[in-house]
C-alpha cells in the first residue's frame, strides 16, 4: 500500500518513548539482521505501508536476502575537511554494509538511492568496479601529495560480500606498490586475511588498523550488530595483528548511555590484553533516521530501558535526540557526555594506552606509472 508521506519532523524533534511510528517487520523475514523496520527514504515522496487488506490472505513475504549492485564511480578518493576527525581522505569500497549495525551514522546515505536506511541498508548493496585502476590514476595524478588513506570511515571495507568481492584487497595492493600509508577501522577479524599485505606495509610505516568493539557481551552484540564478527574474534584479530607487527588499536565506538557504557574500562582492558596500544571512542550518535531505527531497536529488544537510554541521550545532547556541533558530535556535552570521558581517559591511563601516537609514513610515495609513461631504462 503506498501513501502520501506525512510533512517531515524538524531536525530536534523529540523521540516518543512508547509510541511506534512504523510497525515492525515480521521477525522471520529479517531474522540476522538489525534493524526492525524498513520505511522509505526521507526524500521520497511515498511511503509504502504493509497492511492486511482483510482477504485472510495466506501468502508469506520472502526473508531479506542480501542484493548487490554493480557501480562504476568517477573517482575512488573522497575529501573531507571536518575538524572533528584526523584525516582528509577516504575510500569506502562499498555503499549500504550487510553487518546490520543498528546505531550506524552511515544508514541515512542510503535515502540518496532511493532506499530505506533501514532495512534496505543492510541488503541492497553496492560494490564499486574498477577501484583499482581508478586509485592508480588518481594517486598518479600530478601534484598529488600523499596523507593517510581512511577506509573504513562509512561503511565497513571489510564486511561478508568482500570474501568474494575482495575490493579491500585489490585496493591494499595498489597502496602497498605505491607505499601509500593507510589507516583501517573495522568490526571484521576477515582483516586477518590480508596480514601478508598489512604486515610488510606496516614494517615500512604504513599502515595501522583499528577494531571497533562495542561490547564483550556476545548476547548483545548479537542483536546489535548481527553480522559484525563477535567480540571474541575481533579481539583475536587485534592479537593476530600485533603479533604480525601491524600497530593495532580499540575503538569502543559508539558508547550508548545505560547500554553498554559500563563496559568501557572491560573493552579496554581485554584490547590492551590482546595487543592494542592505542584507543578512542566515540559517544552514540543518532542523525536524520537513525533515531527512528534506534528507537525502534530498543523498544524491540529493551523496552524496560529504552526512556531510561533516551533520557540519558539527550542530556548529552543539549535536551535534543542529536547535535551536530562541530567538536561536539562525537563526545557529546554536559555532565553524562563528562563522565564518559573521564572514565575513558582514566583507564587508558592506566593501562598504557596512547603513550605514542603512531604517524604513517608518505617519504616512500612512489606514484603509480601513468598510462602510456614510459618505463626509463635504467
Amino acid at each position: 500500500m503506498l501513501k502520501l508521506r506525512p510533512e517531515p519532523r524538524p531536525l530536534n524533534y523529540q523521540i516518543g518513548d512508547g509510541v511506534r511510528d512504523a510497525d515492525p517487520v515480521d521477525a522471520a523475514r529479517r531474522r540476522g539482521r538489525g534493524a526492525v523496520t524498513n520505511r522509505s527514504g526521507r526524500f521520497e515522496p511515498t511511503e509504502r505501508v504493509v497492511e492486511d487488506d482483510g482477504w485472510g490472505s495466506s501468502e508469506e513475504l520472502p526473508a531479506f536476502k542480501t542484493e548487490v549492485t554493480l557501480e562504476k564511480p568517477k573517482t575512488v578518493i573522497t575529501r573531507n575537511d571536518s575538524p572533528d576527525i584526523s584525516f582528509d581522505r577516504s575510500i569506502n569500497p562499498y555503499r549500504g554494509c550487510e553487518h546490520g549495525c543498528v546505531y550506524c551514522f552511515a544508514r541515512p546515505t542510503h535515502a540518496y538511492m532511493g532506499l530505506s536506511p533501514g532495512l534496505d541498508f543492510e541488503t541492497k548493496l553496492f560494490v564499486k568496479e574498477g577501484v583499482p585502476e581508478l586509485l592508480e590514476r588518481e594517486l598518479s595524478a600530478p601534484g598529488y601529495a600523499p596523507r593517510t588513506i581512511a577506509i573504513g570511515t562509512n561503511t565497513d571495507p571489510y564486511q561478508p560480500i568482500e570474501r568474494e568481492r575482495r575490493v579491500m584487497r585489490s585496493i591494499l595492493e595498489v597502496l602497498a606498490r605505491a607505499n601509500h600509508p593507510v589507516g583501517i577501522v573495522t568490526k571484521s577479524a576477515l582483516v586477518t586475511r590480508d596480514l601478508d599485505i598489512l604486515g610488510p606495509m606496516a614494517e615500512k610505516g604504513l599502515a595501522k588498523v583499528a577494531l571497533s568493539v562495542t561490547t564483550l557481551d556476545p548476547k548483545l552484540a548479537r542483536t546489535m550488530e548481527p553480522r559484525a564478527s563477535t567480540p571474541a574474534k575481533r579481539l583475536d584479530a587485534i592479537r593476530q595483528l600485533a603479533e604480525a607487527g601491524v600497530p593495532a588499536s580499540v575503538m569502543v565506538a559508539p558508547v550508548i548511555p545505560s547500554l553498554n557504557d559500563s563496559e568501557i574500562e572491560s573493552i579496554l582492558e581485554a584490547a590492551h590484553a590482546a595487543g592494542a596500544r592505542e584507543a578512542g571512542y566515540v559517544l552514540l550518535r543518532l542523525p536524520l533516521e537513525v533515531r527512528d531505527l534506534f528507537r525502534e531497536w530498543l523498544l524491540e529488544h529493551h523496552p524496560a530501558k529504552l526512556r531510561h537510554v533516551l533520557s540519558l541521550i539527550r542530556s548529552t545532547r543539549g535536551g535534543k535526540d542529536y547535535d551536530a556541533k562541530w567538536g561536539e558530535r562525537m563526545t557529546g556535552d554536559g555532565p553524562y557526555a563528562w563522565m564518559i570521558g573521564r572514565r575513558f581517559e582514566i583507564a587508558a591511563e592506566r593501562l598504557g594506552f596512547n603513550k605514542r601516537r603512531l604517524k604513517l609514513r608518505t617519504d616512500l610515495f612512489s606514484p603509480p606509472k601513468r598510462a602510456g609513461e614510459q618505463l626509463s631504462l635504467f
